[in-house]
């Protein structure tokens, strides 16, 4: 029942905020990389369930659990990840349509967590990432969210770095994402005297997990990392370190607009 309603959850949060990507999560045996039929016929339904018109591509990503060697367990995340994939083809998804198919190894849990059988049990996964053909943009109209800096902002504002983005899962700055900072640090020149928080956000992590993994570190830090990447493009412009601070805030600030719109940087106005 609780895999249905998990299921469903995905479902109605793609019709209710036109999302660009859903995700759908296959879990496996400790050390194991076989699918039962019931779970391939749950992976397969997951995509055949959604508007498959709009399907752009398909991205399957393995992981494991923290235990065991880092070789071993690049191996079994992408043993986990090739057989999701073949899966698939064997039941009729087209493979052209699957652009990526990637092990990546184990994922590192705090030193503090309490329920660690529980956190690996849902680590021990393959995700199923259905990515869609954008539909047009909405504005944003939410009071006090701005998309440039402007002369009458007020503490508390917020500025959405419209076009700032980063691969999935990733804290990198993309080039097309840089060209467009550049004309936020021109923005900042001019207003010497503001003072603003650098807040990373994500979208499309499960509720019981309020961040996402960053690839490159292998840890759950990747929105305070997307704000510190942010932050590092800054100082290197030399804006003043003492005018920025960073902070993330995982999935727990939706815009309810999007995944396009979670997945953003903001800068939150301190001090003018």
């Amino acid at each position: 029942m609780r895999k249905i309603l998990c299921s469903l959850f995905f479902l109605l949060s793609f019709f209710a905020f036109a999302q660009e990507e859903v995700v759908h999560s296959v879990y496996f045996e400790t050390a194991k990389y076989n699918l039962d039929e019931a779970k391939a016929v749950d992976a397969y339904n997951f995509i055949k369930n959604i508007d498959t018109t709009r399907i752009e591509s398909i991205q399957i990503f393995g992981y494991t659990d923290d235990r065991g060697k880092d070789d071993y367990n690049y191996k079994l995340s992408s043993n986990r990840a090739n057989t999701v994939r073949d899966m698939l083809i064997a039941k009729g998804i087209k493979n052209k349509i699957i652009v990526t198919i990637e092990g990546r190894g184990r994922i590192l849990i705090e030193d503090d967590i309490d329920n660690v059988s529980e956190v690996r049990s849902k680590n021990r996964r393959v995700d199923v990432v259905a990515n869609f053909r954008p539909l047009p943009a909405a504005k944003l109209n939410i009071p006090g969210l701005y998309t440039e800096i402007r002369k009458d902002l007020q503490v508390g504002d917020r500025i959405f770095l419209e076009n700032v983005y980063f691969e999935r899962g990733s804290s990198q700055l993309e080039a097309k994402s840089k060209k467009v900072l550049e004309g936020v640090v021109k923005q900042l020149q001019k207003y010497k005297n503001l003072e603003f928080e650098i807040q990373g956000h994500i979208c499309c992590t499960p509720t019981y997990q309020k961040e996402a993994i960053d690839k490159e570190t292998k840890k759950r830090e990747l929105s305070i990392n997307r704000a510190k990447s942010v932050y590092k493009f800054f100082r290197l412009k030399r804006i003043d370190p003492k005018r920025m601070s960073t902070k993330g805030y995982g999935n727990t600030r939706s815009l309810k607009m999007g995944p396009e719109y979670d997945r953003r940087v903001e800068l939150v106005i301190t001090k003018k």
